[in-house]
């Protein structure tokens, strides 16, 4: 039984409006005169590469760009990056994009640092120390990969995913801009809202910290919930719910834009400490059988665990209700949990998410399949604040199909 609790984020976060304008600053505070920048194509043509260079450039900061990231991202990418910065010798990277590019990004900086592959720092805590510098710009709105322990890459030899968890991989600076996140298309803005909704939710209705059953000489970087996390996660639960229809409705509403930017930032602060749960390791078996994009598989999922969690759970359902808009104030739990689930699902139905494993091409002969693939994932399972036995996570995804 834990008695104690922490709270890990960046060494420096910067918010707002024209916040890339910065940094130049930013990196000359970090005693750096050589940037790698790791992004993608489609935002070097959208011109947002062009939005974060420049201000390097002006800085007389020496620019060079890996711009090979994909969305979920193959382990190899790694190598490309780790090999570009053989050639250029940076002092620091700069991750530049969605979860993708900013987990391609910390896992270069981990090899940049200690040596090996990707795959060796894979698992809880293995990180040795500190990562080569490095600062992270968010371009979506959804894994709060700038402010996170965490780096998910897919290995295409094996057909699964894995994470690199490592409180070392938090960045030097994390730099949110939401003018960034203008460019993002409708359907990842949903996918990229949805996923952060997941995050506060689940860092929310964790398992209480001194109830988290972490094993004897065990380290890892999840804790279960306690009292700053739940504040981080309450309020971006509300942003959500004021702001991820706008976003979808209109790229150009700055105002949406900036709320669901500061929604994902908090909820990486606070899920990247309590831990995530169930819907995460459900949505690892999703994206192997369905290849649903990750934000989208989590928000598909949601309510279905949120309804299976409900008992172990009423004060915080009753919350999530009311953060997203409902009056429950004359409900009875039960009641005011099904208004939290419902909540959930017609904010998938308005911008545009899968109601329904049916509606992925997942058939009944994949679930079981999938709940064996999901129990297996038992470091976030922990962190679920009811027990789950295997038939439970069967239930689930029949609930959901």
């Amino acid at each position: 039984m834990r008695t104690t609790w922490t709270f890990h984020n960046p060494s420096q976060l910067l918010f707002g409006r024209g916040a890339a304008g910065q940094l130049g600053d930013c990196v000359r505070q970090l005693g750096a005169n050589r940037v790698l920048i790791v992004t993608d194509r489609a935002l070097v043509e959208a011109g947002v590469v062009e939005q974060v260079q420049t201000p390097l450039v002006e800085a007389k900061i020496e620019v060079s760009i890996y711009d090979g990231g994909k969305p979920e991202p193959p382990v190899a990418l790694v190598d490309e990056v780790v090999a570009a910065a053989n050639a250029f010798q940076p002092d620091l990277l700069l991750g530049l994009g969605g979860g993708s590019n900013m987990d391609v990004a910390k896992a270069a900086a981990a090899v940049l640092a200690h040596g090996g592959k990707a795959a060796d720092y894979a698992g809880d805590q293995v990180v040795p120390g500190p990562v080569f510098p490095l600062i992270l710009v968010p371009t979506t709105s959804g894994t709060g990969s700038e402010v996170t322990a965490a780096a998910v890459l897919a290995d295409p030899d094996r057909g699964t995913k894995f994470g690199i968890l490592s409180n070392y991989l938090r960045p030097s600076v994390a730099v949110v801009d939401p003018l960034l996140t203008v460019s993002c298309p409708p359907r990842v803005t949903a996918g990229s809202g949805i996923d952060a909704l997941t995050h506060a939710v689940e860092a929310y209705t964790a398992i209480d910290n001194e109830n988290f059953p972490l094993p004897a000489g065990e380290r890892t970087v999840y804790q279960g919930r306690h009292p700053l996390a739940d504040v981080l996660a309450q309020q971006a639960i509300e942003l959500v719910g004021q702001h991820l229809r706008g976003a979808v409705a209109d790229g150009n509403d700055i105002d949406a834009r900036e709320g669901m930017s500061l929604a994902a930032m908090l909820a990486g602060m606070a899920f990247s400490n309590t831990g995530v749960a169930a819907v995460h390791a459900l949505e690892y078996a999703l994206n192997k059988v369905a290849h649903t994009p990750h934000g989208v598989g989590c928000g598909l999922l949601l309510p279905y665990v949120m309804r299976f969690n409900a008992p172990a759970r009423p004060k915080q359902m009753r919350r999530i209700a009311e953060l997203l808009g409902q009056d429950v104030s004359m409900r009875d739990d039960q009641s005011a949990a099904h208004s939290a689930v419902t909540a959930v699902e017609h904010l998938k139905q308005d911008i545009g998410i899968p109601a329904r494993l049916s509606d992925v091409d997942v058939r009944p002969e994949h679930l079981l399949e999938m709940a064996e693939m999901a129990f297996s994932v038992k470091r976030i399972l922990r962190v679920n604040p009811r027990e789950l036995t295997l038939q439970d996570m069967q239930t689930i995804l029949e609930s959901a199909i």
